[in-house]
């Protein structure tokens, strides 16, 4: 969830220990406070002058068919939005055979290092991979991103190397990635991608009942040993619209606000896409109002499908006239890629 008008990558949500009574007081006391604060920013509608957005689309989660776009092959970056490439990778992981959700996931000096949204990670601490999702999902944690990176792919910049391939397999043609968790700062270089690559990734993840365990949870007990932590989740919409279930938020001050959501109401899923939102009101605004989009764009998408089931699967990204926003420093991204 949201505290001071920020989340994500660069902003941190209340974390308790609970393993005393009067703390639980306290937690349980904050927690209602925190649930009145989402009810009441769900219904206050913010004003969209002078918003502008990277793009936007809805698709039917079961077939892809586009619902609604507006720029969808813009390029954006998209923030902490980036970590469900890496749920993805590793519940793929987790689907091979090749580690389990009990698994233990050390602690490597890097993933301690990362700054942004964490769980302030120490060197030589293990975690289960099961606890490290949660962290990674409602927190947002980027040292988590680190820490799972490190452990699947033996560093980094293997793992977004995998991130990149997994992207091309899935046709995510104007995506490209710098990093596990999406914290990119100033000029960059970032993480970039699309509406319509975003929708592509979360069609997969939306089929995976496993993942949707994961962004569905409001809240989680990290089996920290000796301090229990609880961590909540950022995004308001599983509160305030009905059979929202996921997927996940992003902001930070170089990428501004994006979110990936999802719902299913009876027989219809739909995933919704708002990539680069950007408020002159600032922070705050920027993300109610990407939750706002978000939400529209599922209502009619679902009004959309209970009218017309069946539609047209998701095509290929089209050519976007002109020529597309650029990332600053290619071949600066270039050898950051390789010096993790």
């Amino acid at each position: 969830m949201t505290f001071g008008g920020a989340d994500a990558n660069r902003t941190c949500s209340a974390v308790w220990s609970v393993n005393q009574s009067p703390v639980r007081f306290v937690a349980t006391a904050l927690l209602l406070c925190a649930a009145l604060t989402a009810e009441t920013a769900a219904q206050t509608r913010y004003s969209t002058q002078g918003m502008r957005v990277d793009g936007t689309i809805c698709v039917d989660a079961a077939t892809g068919a586009v619902l609604a776009q507006t720029t969808a092959d813009y390029p954006g970056s998209p923030a902490s939005v980036t970590k469900l490439m890496t749920l993805l990778l590793v519940l793929e992981d987790v689907r091979a055979g090749k580690t389990t959700l009990p698994s233990r996931v050390g602690v490597t000096k890097e993933a301690a290092g990362t700054g942004g949204s964490q769980i302030w990670l120490a060197v030589g601490e293990t975690f289960s991979v099961e606890d490290m999702l949660y962290a990674l999902m409602l927190k947002s944690a980027n040292d988590v991103a680190v820490a799972l990176a490190v452990d699947r792919a033996g560093s980094t910049a293997a793992f977004v190397a995998r991130m990149n391939r997994r992207a091309a397999e899935l046709g995510m043609t104007r995506t490209r990635f710098v990093t596990p968790n999406g914290l990119t700062y100033g000029k960059g270089p970032h993480d970039t991608t699309t509406a319509r690559d975003l929708a592509k990734l979360s069609v997969v993840l939306c089929g995976m009942p496993e993942a949707l365990r994961f962004t569905s949870a409001k809240r989680h007990i990290l089996r920290r040993p000796l301090k229990p932590m609880e961590v909540l989740n950022h995004n308001y919409l599983l509160d305030s619209f009905p059979g929202c279930d996921g997927l996940k938020t992003g902001w930070t001050e170089a990428a501004d606000a994006s979110i990936v959501t999802t719902a299913k109401v009876g027989a219809h899923r739909v995933i919704a896409v708002v990539l680069g939102c950007q408020s002159p009101l600032g922070a705050k605004a920027e993300q109610r109002l990407r939750d706002q989009l978000a939400a529209d764009l599922m209502k009619a998408g679902l009004a959309k499908l209970q009218a017309q089931p069946r539609l047209p699967a998701l095509k290929p990204a089209a050519k976007v006239a002109g020529r597309p926003k650029e990332e600053p420093g290619f071949w600066d991204w270039l050898g950051d890629l390789f010096s993790f």
